[in-house]
């Protein structure tokens, strides 16, 4: 009867594996059945580099390169702000912090990160909006500048947990040898466990660069949604999330409009993709 029910718990976590693997595969599948359908009508290279987005013009324009652009800005905004920050709290709760100031800080992290992304950018929107419109002395608040502080928020429990994970993994004896042969425990932390760690440290910021740049609610109600080139960070954007988030629902079925969303869909399940694969892979180079 033991030896049955290690089978069958075998077999039931196999299934639930597989099936994942195949769910993922047939929403692939479904984004190119309805996004290819798009280039019968509209070049590639006119679709990845066009400059104007005005799907519902005559005659219609579907460049997304403006919201490329605009992912990538508020991306990259949001890592510069949340990877320095987060890696730096870490580096306190792993090392530095009292156990009991580790287990409360932890807490209150893993509270953050159950905070639903509309309600951050409804008070972002109420809040951090109108603070940087005063206080920047800009026509509005809703900018790329204000999503990147959204979405760096929203960043930084994820890359804090993993690489606080990360590093706490690494062997106390590399640390013990490091002050044995003299070290200060700030050399021993930066030389030796973060050297140690940095495979699992680049898997945090891999994998908070893919929460961020999947966002979409958050996003879109703090960065004006201005489908064109920004040339700062103090500017209106729109991503493609928020694309695929406004317009979904008014668009006409199997339009040229409607196949356009969901092109857009298959370049950032791409981009996601990606991300993800190089944050497992860093994983498994941790584990080795």
């Amino acid at each position: 009867m033991k030896h049955f029910k290690e089978f069958l718990i075998e077999k039931v976590i196999w299934f639930c594996g597989v099936t994942s693997i195949v769910i993922v595969v047939l929403i692939f599948i479904f984004l190119l059945k309805e996004g290819l359908s798009l280039f019968k009508h509209v070049n590639l290279v006119d679709f990845l580099f066009g400059r104007k987005w005005y799907p519902i013009s005559d005659p219609p324009h579907f460049g997304i390169f403006p919201l490329v652009l605009g992912s990538l800005t508020v991306t990259l905004g949001a890592t510069v702000i949340a990877v320095p920050l987060g890696i730096a709290s870490a580096i306190y709760i792993a090392e530095i912090a009292s156990p009991r100031i580790k287990e409360i800080l932890k807490s209150g992290i893993e509270m953050i990160a159950a905070i639903p992304s509309v309600v951050i950018g409804f008070i972002g929107m109420t809040t951090l909006v109108p603070f940087i419109k005063h206080y920047l002395n800009l026509p509005t608040g809703l900018t790329a500048f204000s999503g990147a502080l959204m979405l760096a928020f929203m960043a930084m429990p994820t890359i804090v947990s993993i690489a606080e994970d990360a590093i706490t993994a690494v062997p106390h004896k590399y640390k013990e040898a490091a002050l044995a042969l003299g070290a200060t425990r700030w050399q021993a932390i930066w030389r030796v466990v973060l050297r140690a760690a940095s495979s699992g440290i680049v898997a945090a910021i891999m994998l908070g660069i893919g929460r961020v740049i999947g966002e979409t609610m958050a996003v879109m109600m703090v960065t004006g949604n201005a489908a064109h080139i920004p040339e700062s960070l103090f500017e209106p954007v729109r991503t493609m999330t928020a694309t695929i988030a406004a317009e979904m629902g008014e668009t006409v079925q199997h339009s040229e409009h409607y196949f356009a969303l969901f092109a857009i869909g298959i370049v950032l399940f791409i981009i996601t993709f990606i991300i993800n694969l190089i944050a497992d892979l860093s994983i498994h180079r941790h584990r080795e």
